[in-house]
């Protein structure tokens, strides 16, 4: 609910859930549905702050209200203890404290014959409803709550309710929320305030709680740098798996994740772990990388790969140059592809230099949410947190025993080719990241290292930096293939999983 009361922004997850509750209760309604169907309980559960209160259950009490009369007569909004009653007959709402009389007014219309809808927001954490706090016949319920099973949990398995997952707002969604809520403006602070708000959304996730307004993001920004800070290495699993048992608690970790809908093989709904956004996620791997095992690091990122993309699954799996032990076991198999003749064949920086691996990691973002160019420093991960950033994977520096950036690639092909202008883009991205790029870079060497699953094809050959149009190469093309040319070492490495 933004600006006025009556403002309900409603998206495809808020009309899923009505579409569920609807189908419910044409099932219930059917010719044959006294006999066969009982009203169904049901849980919605969602990432805190994406709007199941204000949106779902305002647009459930909506439409619930507008449902037939003469088959539902009573809805009932319930804030924890406190409980709006619509009688849709007389068209009167009557308000009521405390479950307890609560229960006994339900009751009592009950008895009258007359059917109803409960929608239970837990207003408290660790506060489920009464398991009999609806009559037990003629009448549904839904409790809106977060993945803290403390809410709801006890309740939902008494009752045997069934899940509705809701996700995330997308970007679009957020777009036409900010459209709706500046519409009127000139086109000019449109576009301001939407360059604001997608700000906030790289850095916090897309939770409309604290990305429409400035002291709303700061507190979620020192939220998240805390739940960085004091990120619990010996609960690492309960990040990214699946399912509702590891959501316990509001703890500051869960300012870090939110919930995905995933299907398993049953029609039930259930959801996994992800990180709210890339930048949160490659710094939350960064750091538990820095206490598990190279296979565990692994394994937990691949146990995301049903509810993130691909590109975002490379990007978390570099991490894995963060443990000392994955560097160290695969310094023996850097080997450079072979250089032209009559060129030999050299050692790979992290060979020669195996302590010059990175032991933090720094997440990149596009260049129009930086403000200023930043210091660059050695031994620091550098990971993209959007697909677009050109060349690598991922990258860092090492200061000996020569200057050397380490780019990463991970690819399944057996060839890995670029161009001359992609490399161009790279370096630019980099002098506009990085302070005094241009006297850093000047005798710097370039390490590429390709990373291979063990099933694909082996690279074997040199890989290519290419010209887009050969017949007219310009000055800075041919020095931006001559720095691969001459300073880059490409070296393949497999990694089994």
């Amino acid at each position: 609910m933004q600006d006025l009361p009556k403002d309900v922004f409603v998206n495809c997850e808020v009309d899923r859930v009505w579409q569920i509750v609807k189908g419910d209760l044409t099932a219930w309604f059917s010719p044959h549905g006294g006999t066969y169907f009982t009203p169904k309980r049901r849980v919605l559960i969602g990432t805190p702050g994406i709007g199941k209160s204000v949106a779902a259950g305002s647009y459930l009490l909506y439409q619930l209200l507008h449902y037939d009369v003469e088959k539902l007569q009573v809805v009932v909004h319930c804030f924890g203890e406190m409980a709006y009653v619509f009688d849709k007959i007389t068209k009167t709402v009557t308000i009521y404290m405390g479950n307890t009389e609560s229960k006994i007014v339900l009751g009592g219309l009950w008895q009258r014959g007359m059917k109803g809808y409960i929608i239970y927001d837990v207003a408290r954490q660790g506060t489920p409803p009464d398991t009999n706090f609806a009559p037990t016949t003629g009448w549904s319920m839904i409790v809106v709550s977060s993945p803290n099973v403390r809410n709801y949990d006890g309740w939902a398995t008494q009752v045997k309710a069934r899940r509705i997952i809701m996700n995330c707002p997308d970007e679009m969604d957020v777009k036409a929320m900010c459209a709706w809520m500046k519409r009127g403006l000139d086109p000019y602070k449109q576009a301001g305030y939407w360059k604001m708000v997608e700000k906030h959304m790289e850095k916090v996730g897309p939770i409309p709680r604290h990305i429409f307004d400035e002291d709303e993001y700061g507190k979620r920004t020192w939220d998240a740098t805390s739940a960085l800070r004091w990120i619990n290495i010996g609960e690492q699993r309960n990040y990214f798996t699946k399912g509702g048992e590891q959501w316990y608690s509001e703890d500051l970790s869960y300012k870090l994740v939110k919930i995905v809908r995933v299907r398993g093989k049953s029609a039930f709904e259930d959801f996994s772990n992800a990180p709210i956004c890339d930048y949160l996620g490659v710094l939350t791997l960064s750091r538990l990388a820095k206490a598990l095992s190279p296979n565990d690091i692994l394994f937990l990122v691949l146990g995301m790969k049903n509810v993130i993309q691909p590109a975002a699954l490379k990007k978390y799996a570099l991490n894995v140059f963060l443990s000392v032990k994955f560097v160290t076991s695969i310094v023996k198999d850097l080997k450079e592809l072979p250089p032209p003749s009559p060129s030999e064949p050299r050692s790979s920086v992290l060979t020669l230099n195996p302590h010059g691996y990175p032991t933090e990691a720094a997440a990149i973002t596009e260049l129009k949410f930086i403000k200023r160019p930043q210091e660059l420093k050695y031994r620091v991960l550098y990971i993209p947190t959007f697909p677009t950033f050109p060349l690598v994977d991922g990258f860092f520096f090492v200061d000996s025993p020569r200057k050397t950036l380490v780019g990463l690639q991970m690819t399944t092909a057996s060839a890995h080719h670029t161009t001359a202008s992609t490399v161009k883009q790279f370096t630019e991205c980099l002098a506009a990241y990085f302070d005094d790029w241009d006297e850093f870079s000047r005798d710097m060497s370039w390490d590429m290292i390709y990373i291979q699953h063990a099933a694909s094809k082996p690279m074997k050959k040199r890989q290519k930096c290419l010209y887009v149009d050969s017949n007219n190469k310009t000055d800075a093309e041919k020095n931006n293939c001559g720095v691969l040319g001459r300073k880059g070492t490409p070296i393949p490495i497999c990694v089994d999983n």
